[in-house]
């Protein structure tokens, strides 16, 4: 049987002439009988297929003489494919009958009306039609069949208008849990938010029926495409009572695209699972705002942490391995085991060339280096005081935080002391998070710096000669997962830096996919981590200046309750009741509150973005503190001030916010950043702590400025400068809450991350590996093993 649509494919030439010939024929085709001699297989059914769809008659001969005489005797058209033995007498064609050729140049026979002549080994001369040679026309139809299917295929490269249909949301009160709301609400397939949002089928992989990668090749095809609109969601400093930013940037989304009808896609980082299993938990979003499913959200997803700790390790264990070889062998036998003979062959990899080069060595040739040189190429000199690269594992663990590592036998004494940091803290995580495709991230990782050689020399992932197998494992982890609202809205899930660690924003790569994707008059809602002196400074100085992206508007999360502790209110307790500061009216903590918003709108206004004050609503919030922190936020310069009820109501709970932000998205604005690359380490250190944080000064210990004059040394003194700080204050001091003054912000170490791009001082005591609570979160997780169905968790 043959079906479907002749516009979505492409006929055979020689079927299409026959068609076309026969589209000349005299008279409807409807009623007639043809003959299709010669004819087998797929050409066969599809001949069959188009004349029956004609109303024909149609039937099928081989060379049979008695057979054929019989059924030619009726037929109209003969349509034959090759040439037969048979003879046939002219008594079998009848007047007017048309003979269509359809195979190659026949022996000529008797003379027809029109043209060459056609044999079927026809004895005679016979009157009638025939089109004798169908191969110009064929060829024709060929040359038309490469210019549609040219055409369908640009045709496919532009960009495709969204059709997204929601996903209907019917909020219950009282709020019922994150996973209950979760559970009750089926995601569409993937492949099918896939196609309403404009992605080609060979532009999605599928993990499972809910989320999927998205290759980057979606880039090229939209590269003439205009960005859509590009919008920060940032947050007052935040505290243990917590603010809501994915839960905003969900409701904000889910409001813009469900309820305004625009495109609108939200980027979020991956959560680490350190947190999910430590204090925090999942960070899917909450209420009637969060992405689904929420457990494959905020469990593995599709891997790309664990292959950012697969890659980071392997530098661990090369940059281990190259020290204890070195000590233990002489450069012959070094050289021997780096460049060996196989197959009778040597000669260096790719890689050894590139090393090669660096030093000067322009020699391809194994046998042709001098001792000094093969000296020089076998040996890093890696010092082993000086090994900046540290394990990784993504479990808060605080008895990793330094660790003796080769102390079996096996490592014949050469044992060090070193460390092991939570893997969203890994360099590899933040070049993932930076990068603009995969060369990128390639060159990146090569340019990592893993320590020193003794005589004061970077080493690098390049030098180990790891670069190759790094891109093998992160190859999948650079393309963005595409999940899902609970309305059914594009979310993209990327990359996972912590923001007070590394710079804490999801990746370049998923928000320029979704500035294509939603088209000039969409938006993209992108999220930076912990308060605005944090996640936002470094979106916009460390971010930006990678991507070349320009925000158009932020939004600035706060909530009455975090602003009541900055106030000066009671601390709280994790499991205990909060105290009634939080749950009851006192518009003396929201206003004095109140100062932490105001200069968190100062340091967005620092780069010349508008703002916008999302107020994430909590039942015990009054009428009357609402109105006190929206007349506070205007007055201290917002373009508006938002009460959100995403929560409890979904994206209509946000419709008045997102009206908000298309509004300020649509204004002109006069971005710049913070301080220019060429301004001296220590200067960008400082205009960072004295505008953004509000210190005096800062004070670098003796590590901190040799650290500095190295940089300087190794020409690092241009990269920007991504703090790891507390997030808990803008000082340095986590129990300061509101607008800290008359502070020196010390910097006791700084380190350099030459792959990702930028100098990270390390302020007060800040540590990279966090530590389990006394409770953690995990007492609760559990598994149903009948039904597979985690509780817990959330």
């Amino acid at each position: 049987m043959i079906s479907g649509d002749l516009s979505e494919g492409f006929l055979s030439p020689v079927v299409g002439a026959v068609m076309e010939l026969l589209a000349r024929y005299d008279g409807p085709l409807a009623g007639k009988r043809v003959v299709l001699l010669g004819l087998e297989g797929p050409l066969k059914a599809i001949f069959q297929s188009l004349l029956e769809r004609e109303g024909v008659e149609v039937s099928a001969s081989q060379w049979n003489p008695d057979a054929l005489q019989k059924q030619v005797r009726q037929a109209d058209v003969l349509v034959a494919m090759g040439t037969g033995p048979v003879a046939l007498p002219q008594t079998c064609f009848k007047p007017g009958m048309t003979l269509i050729n359809c195979g190659p140049a026949v022996t000529p026979g008797a003379a027809w009306k029109r043209g060459a002549g056609f044999s079927v080994g026809v004895e005679q001369r016979v009157e009638a039609e025939s089109w004798a040679e169908i191969g110009p026309l064929s060829a024709a139809l060929r040359m038309q069949n490469v210019v549609k299917s040219f055409a369908r295929w640009a045709e496919q490269q532009r960009y495709r208008p969204w059709t997204l249909r929601p996903l209907k949301l019917q909020p219950l009160s009282p709020v019922p849990s994150d996973v209950e709301i979760s559970r009750a609400q089926v995601p569409k397939p993937i492949w099918q938010l896939a196609e309403e949002v404009g992605l080609l089928p060979q532009e999605l992989e599928a993990y499972g029926r809910s989320k999927a990668k998205v290759g980057l090749a979606l880039l090229a095809r939209l590269r003439h495409q205009p960005n859509g609109k590009y919008v920060l969601v940032a947050g007052i400093t935040p505290t243990p009572l917590g603010e809501g930013k994915s839960t905003v940037t969900i409701g904000l989304v889910q409001a813009l695209s469900a309820h305004l009808k625009l495109n609108s896609f939200a980027c979020l980082r991956q959560p680490s699972q350190g947190p999910t299993f430590g204090v925090k938990g999942g960070a899917a979003g909450g209420g009637y705002a969060q992405v689904i499913p929420m457990e494959e959200f905020n469990l593995h997803l599709t891997g790309d942490i664990h292959a950012i700790t697969a890659a980071n390790n392997l530098v661990a264990a090369a940059v281990d391995a190259r020290i204890l070889h070195e000590a233990t062998q002489s450069d012959k036998a070094l050289y021997r085991r780096l460049v060996p003979t196989i197959n009778g062959v040597r000669r260096f990899s790719a890689i050894q060339l590139r090393r090669l080069q660096r030093l000067g060595i322009n020699k391809s040739d194994p046998g042709a280096l001098t001792p000094e040189e093969v000296s020089s190429f076998v040996r890093l000199d890696i010092d082993p005081a000086k090994v900046t690269w540290q394990r990784v594992i993504d479990t808060n663990d605080r008895f990793l935080r330094k660790v003796t590592i080769g102390q079996a036998p096996t490592e014949k004494g050469h044992s060090r002391q070193t460390q092991f940091d939570i893997a969203v803290a890994s360099e590899i995580m933040a070049i993932l998070a930076l990068a603009d495709g995969l060369a990128d991230m390639k060159a990146r990782l090569g340019r990592m710096v893993v320590g020193s050689s003794r005589s004061g020399q970077p080493v690098t992932a390049d030098d180990l000669g790891v670069t190759g197998a790094l891109a093998v494992l992160m190859k999948d982890a650079v393309k963005p997962t595409l999940m899902q609202s609970l309305e059914g809205t594009p979310v993209f899930v990327h990359a996972g830096p912590f923001a007070n660690i590394a710079h804490g924003n999801s990746s370049i790569l998923a928000d320029r996919l979704a500035l294509k994707l939603v088209g000039e008059e969409g938006y993209v809602v992108t999220e930076a981590g912990f308060g605005a002196d944090i996640g936002m400074e470094k979106f916009f100085n460390v971010k930006c200046r990678a991507s070349g992206l320009r925000p158009d508007v932020v939004v600035l999360v706060a909530t009455v309750r975090a602003l009541k502790m900055h106030g000066g209110g009671p601390s709280v307790t994790a499991g205990l009741p909060l105290p009634r500061e939080y749950t009851e009216e006192n518009l003396k903590l929201v206003s004095e509150g109140c100062s932490n918003l105001k200069k968190q709108i100062e340091i967005a206004h620092l780069f010349g973005v508008p703002v916008v004050v999302a107020l994430n609503i909590f039942k015990t919030d009054t009428q009357a503190e609402i109105d006190l922190v929206c007349r506070v936020a205007q007055a201290s310069g917002a373009e508006a001030a938002v009460p959100c009820h995403h929560w409890a109501r979904g994206g209509r709970g946000s419709v008045d916010l997102a009206r908000a932000v298309k509004e300020a998205a649509a204004w002109e604005n006069g971005f710049r950043f913070l301080y220019s690359l060429q301004t001296p380490i220590a200067e960008k250190i400082r205009t960072i702590a004295q505008k953004v944080y509000g210190a005096d000064d800062i004070e670098l210990s003796p590590e901190a400025q040799a650290k500095i004059d190295y940089y300087n040394q190794q020409g690092y003194d241009t990269l920007p400068i991504c703090m790891a700080k507390t997030h808990l204050s803008l000082s340095h001091i986590p129990d300061k809450k509101g607008v800290p003054t008359g502070f020196i912000l010390p910097i006791r170490d700084i380190r350099a991350s030459i792959g990702a791009g930028f100098i990270y001082p390390l302020v007060g005591t800040m540590s990279t590996m966090p530590g389990l609570p006394t409770r953690p979160c995990f007492y609760d997780v559990d598994l149903d093993p009948a039904t597979e169905e985690i509780s817990g968790l959330f």
